[in-house]
């Protein structure tokens, strides 16, 4: 475990081993299921006959990390996620990023998970043990630091064996183009969005019942907050939505018997807040642009669907990995160019132009 800034720099010039530009693997550990607000807890960094684990709870000054890393390849497995967490750290990403589960799909893998690859290329059987834990607490039992270094240990090597099939099968351009893409989704996303309280389900809500459901979800930040917990410990979203369709309908919430006195009673105040709201400062309903469905745009869409299963069966790939249905009604209705949803690999597939 390295937990200096010193040692940390130490390790990255002699992680180099005269590569331009460096190759690592990475993987990350953050403690979202333990806290109110996620961080990032653990690091695990391997290059080719070394892993290692860096520690961002005990490391002052992670800089050394982030410049190692615009400079570096770097190999990750299901990579959005820890993407997310170093945009989140560090501001940017790796220079490049390269994802074996990205890659194992256009194979034509199904069961595309870490341990099922590690199955598959390795024979050996990975345990999940610790895919819970709790990686903010110290020290890491054996069984954490196992689980960890297990997560990078196999990629770099995998990664060759994904890269020559990929070649092998004229694939590699497409491989190279998705991780691009991928990459980029995770820059050009906005992690800032303040209407995070839509929660999946919403969109059936009138706007009393949205300014119902925004009242509820306020007051169970607050108090995931204050508790410094997830705020799925404190109520789940399916639940916080049956409760904000109870008080459109004007039911009673029945509360859980565990909630304490000072909960119960800022439930109450949260809804006593909402309910003298008046009518212009209920949340508006999302007004996206509804496609005109008719037996055109059907056909349009059948069609679409059977080219792309076709490719995607000459292929021996997932159809989805080509065009998701939604992108494949967005073409059909005209709303988008194939060029603004599609990447060039997807289009040849499907054999449409710009």
């Amino acid at each position: 475990m390295i937990a200096t800034t010193e040692h940390l720099i130490l390790h990255l010039e002699k992680s180099r081993q005269g590569a331009e530009p460096p190759v690592c693997a990475i993987d990350t550990e953050a403690d979202s299921l333990h806290r109110y607000r996620e961080s990032l807890c653990l690091v695990q960094f391997a290059v080719r006959g070394e892993s290692i684990l860096i520690d961002p709870l005990a490391i002052e000054d992670l800089a050394p990390l982030a410049s190692y890393l615009s400079e570096a390849t770097v190999w990750m497995h299901g990579a959005d996620y820890d993407m997310t967490m170093f945009k989140r750290e560090f501001g940017e990403l790796p220079a490049v990023v390269y994802d074996t589960q990205i890659g194992a799909r256009l194979l034509g893998v199904r069961r595309f998970g870490l341990g099922d690859l590690v199955n598959q290329y390795f024979g050996i059987e990975l345990s999940k043990s610790s895919q819970k834990a709790d990686w903010g607490k110290r020290p890491l039992s054996p069984k954490m630091i196992e689980y960890a270094l297990n997560d990078v240990d196999y990629l770099l090597e995998m990664g060759d064996m994904i890269v020559a099939k990929l070649k092998e099968l004229g694939r590699y351009d497409w491989f190279e183009e998705s991780c691009i893409a991928a990459r980029q989704k995770v820059l050009d996303r906005d992690d800032t969005k303040e209407e995070n309280w839509r929660v999946q389900g919403s969109g059936k809500l009138d706007r009393r019942g949205l300014a119902c459901l925004r009242a509820l979800w306020r007051w169970r930040d607050a108090e995931a907050a204050a508790w410094d917990r997830p705020s799925f410990m404190v109520v789940t979203n399916r639940q916080l939505l049956a409760w904000t369709i109870d008080l459109s309908a004007g039911k009673k919430i029945d509360l859980p018997h565990h909630f304490r006195p000072d909960r119960v009673k800022r439930f109450k105040a949260a809804i006593t807040e909402m309910e003298v709201l008046t009518e212009e400062h209920w949340p508006e309903r999302p007004t996206g642009k509804r496609r005109k469905r008719d037996r055109d745009f059907d056909r349009k869409v059948d069609e679409l669907i059977k080219c792309r299963e076709k490719a995607a069966g000459k292929l021996d790939i997932d159809g989805s990995l080509i065009a998701p249905r939604a992108v494949l009604e967005s073409l059909a209705s005209g709303d988008a160019k194939p060029s603004d949803v599609l990447l060039k690999w997807q289009r040849e597939c499907l054999g449409l132009g710009e």
